[in-house]
C-alpha cells in the first residue's frame, strides 16, 4: 500500500514538468513546420520553396514596385550566359483560350510591351519549335520596319514572282505564225490560209481570263481576239487601213 501511494505522488509531482516540456517542444517545432510554401523568405542558392515538389507554392507570388526603372532585375555575370529561364506546362491556344503562356509582357499604357537587344553576334535570338508550327501570330497590321523575310508562306521571292508570272500567259508571234522563244503557257500557233488569222493554243483553260493583244513593229495596225475554245484564242490582225494582213503581235492572257 505504501509503495502505491509513493508512485502516485511521484507522477503528480512530475506532471507539470511533462506538460511544460510538451509545450516547449511545440513552440520549437512550430516555426519549422511552416518553413516551406507561402509566407516564408526566398532563400538564395536554393530551390524555393523546397526541393520537394509536393511543397510548391499554391498561390501567385507577386513582386510589385513603384520605381523609375525596372521593378526587378535578373543578371548573370558568367560568360556562359543564363540570365533567367522560365518553364511551364501551358496548353494550346494561349491567353485567348484561357491558357497562360510561359512568359507574358503586358503594357497597360501605350508603349512597347517588350524589347530584345544584342550587342554583337550574327543573330539577336531564335524561335525554335516543330517545323510545321507558326513561329508567331499577330493581330497588328502595321509595317514591321527592318523585317527581312527569306520566305513568305514557304516561298521565296523568286518563287512568288514565278507563280505570278505563270498566271499571266504570254506569247510573241511573228507575222508568219512562228512562236518566239520565252513564251509562257502558249504552246503552239497555227496560221490559217486567210491573211491575218492565227490560232494560239495554251496549256490550260483560258476561257475565263482577260485577253490583250498588241501589234508589234514600226508599222501601225489593228488586232482583235476571240475565244475559239477553252484553251485556244483566235487572233485577227489588220493593216493601218483596216484590211486583213499578216502582222506580228504579242498576246497576253491575264487570269
Amino acid at each position: 500500500m505504501r509503495s502505491r501511494i509513493r508512485r502516485a505522488l511521484n507522477v503528480r509531482a512530475n506532471g507539470p514538468w511533462i506538460l511544460a516540456s510538451a509545450l516547449l517542444v511545440a513552440l520549437m517545432v512550430a516555426p519549422f513546420a511552416g518553413a516551406f510554401g507561402e509566407g516564408n523568405n526566398v532563400r538564395g542558392g536554393s530551390r524555393n520553396p523546397s526541393p520537394d515538389a509536393r511543397r510548391a507554392y499554391t498561390k501567385e507570388t507577386e513582386i510589385i514596385a513603384n520605381v523609375n526603372t525596372y521593378g526587378t532585375r535578373q543578371s548573370n555575370k558568367s560568360t556562359n550566359g543564363g540570365g533567367a529561364v522560365y518553364g511551364c506546362r501551358s496548353a494550346a491556344g494561349g491567353t485567348p483560350k484561357g491558357n497562360e503562356p510561359c512568359v507574358r509582357a503586358s503594357n497597360l499604357a501605350d508603349g512597347r510591351a517588350f524589347e530584345f537587344n544584342a550587342n554583337g553576334g550574327t543573330e539577336v535570338g531564335a524561335i525554335t519549335g516543330p517545323a510545321t508550327a507558326a513561329p508567331f501570330t499577330t493581330t497588328a497590321k502595321g509595317v514591321a520596319t527592318g523585317l527581312n523575310a527569306d520566305e513568305v508562306d514557304g516561298k521565296s521571292a523568286d518563287d512568288i514572282v514565278a507563280a505570278a508570272q505563270a498566271l499571266n500567259r504570254f506569247g510573241a508571234v511573228a507575222a508568219d505564225g512562228t512562236l518566239a522563244a520565252g513564251a509562257r503557257g502558249a504552246k503552239t500557233v497555227t496560221h490559217t490560209a486567210a491573211s491575218g488569222d492565227y490560232s494560239v493554243d495554251f496549256d490550260s483553260d483560258v476561257s475565263k481570263c482577260a485577253r490583250t493583244a498588241t501589234i508589234t513593229g514600226a508599222t501601225s495596225g489593228q488586232v482583235t481576239t476571240e475565244a475559239a475554245d477553252a484553251d485556244t484564242v483566235t487572233v485577227h490582225t489588220f493593216n493601218g487601213g483596216g484590211a486583213a494582213a499578216d502582222r506580228a503581235f504579242h498576246l497576253v492572257i491575264t487570269c
